[in-house]
């Protein structure tokens, strides 16, 4: 895999911007436990309705955040040929951080049996091409999952952390504790991509401490993850402003957000996520290679932008 950004595809571009919408027509719908499937806990789901087999990404939502408050987002990556599945792990209020992992793992094996029979019936998912991505503390409910802490039958192919976090500092976590503080210790053999932002550690204000703090941030994540590895940084947003513009979006009221525009910050989180599963799901690696050589094709500035092959 650290030889896929040099493949022969490597110069080929899409011609449709991953950071524009994708061609193929999708659907959400949201799957409560009682549907005849028997999801372990509620799923939104957006996937395409043209004919065709799909890869899948499994999306953890960040910290008492609902899972339909990344509709936009999952509706531009979906677009471009992807089945997203995102459960609603955060279900009550003395959820630990553990049961989020283990919801996820359920809903992991839930896939193979279950998602055909929410599909429509010319769609199917390739779950041989399974990503994982989470924001926030839905990232580190992601890492965690890939990193075995809750069993699971399946194999993933790709991860991303969208401004993952673990705890409010080094020395407050919550279990389990997956940062180690050593470089390159994720006892991972899949590619990571990690999107930071540049405001995630600011505060609101004086009572609000930031939502991304120093030391436990996507910093930290990519620095404990092995080749391949993707960073990208969004320099001036915050650590909500990938979700849909609601009033019922409460995590914006308490994370310092950016004043540009938050469709330009769905657009280029969207596409860059988009351009790493093209890569390392479909072996079309054009546009990340174009991404990472030059970042300034993106809707947002990323600086930096890195890349570690090996």
């Amino acid at each position: 895999m650290a030889a896929l950004l040099e493949s022969k595809n490597a110069l080929a571009t899409s011609t449709i911007s991953v950071f524009d919408q994708g061609s193929v027509k999708v659907k959400q719908c949201t799957i409560k436990t009682s549907h005849p499937s028997s999801p372990p806990t509620e799923l939104f789901i957006v996937a395409p309705v043209v004919e065709n087999t799909y890869p899948v990404l499994l999306f953890c939502h960040g910290f008492c955040i609902d899972h339909t408050l990344y509709s936009q987002l999952l509706e531009h990556i979906s677009s471009h040929g992807y089945i997203v599945v995102a459960p609603q792990l955060y279900r009550f209020m003395f959820d630990s951080v553990k049961d989020e992992i283990e919801r996820a793992a359920k809903v992991s094996d839930w896939l193979s049996m279950g998602l055909p029979q929410v599909l429509k019936v010319n769609v199917k998912p390739d779950l041989s091409k399974l990503a994982l991505c989470g924001h926030s503390r839905g990232g580190k409910a992601a890492f965690a999952l890939a990193l075995g802490h809750a069993p699971t039958s399946v194999k993933f192919s790709a991860i991303l952390g969208i401004d993952p976090v673990d705890g409010s500092s080094p020395s407050s976590r919550l279990e389990p504790n997956i940062l180690t503080f050593v470089p390159r210790s994720f006892n991972l053999e899949i590619p990571v991509g990690i999107i930071g932002t540049g405001l995630g550690n600011k505060s609101k204000n004086i009572i609000i401490p930031p939502s991304s703090p120093d030391g436990v941030n996507h910093a930290e994540f990519f620095n404990e993850s092995k080749p391949p590895c993707c960073y990208f940084l969004a320099k001036d947003y915050g650590h909500c402003d990938m979700l849909d513009e609601s009033k019922f979006n409460l995590a914006s009221w308490v994370c310092k957000s950016g004043e540009g525009s938050k469709e330009d910050m769905r657009r280029g989180v969207g596409g860059i996520v988009v351009a790493f599963l093209n890569a390392y799901l479909g072996d079309e690696s054009g546009d990340l290679k174009e991404i990472l050589d030059k970042p300034s094709t993106a809707p947002i500035l990323l600086d930096p932008v890195v890349f570690v092959k090996e």
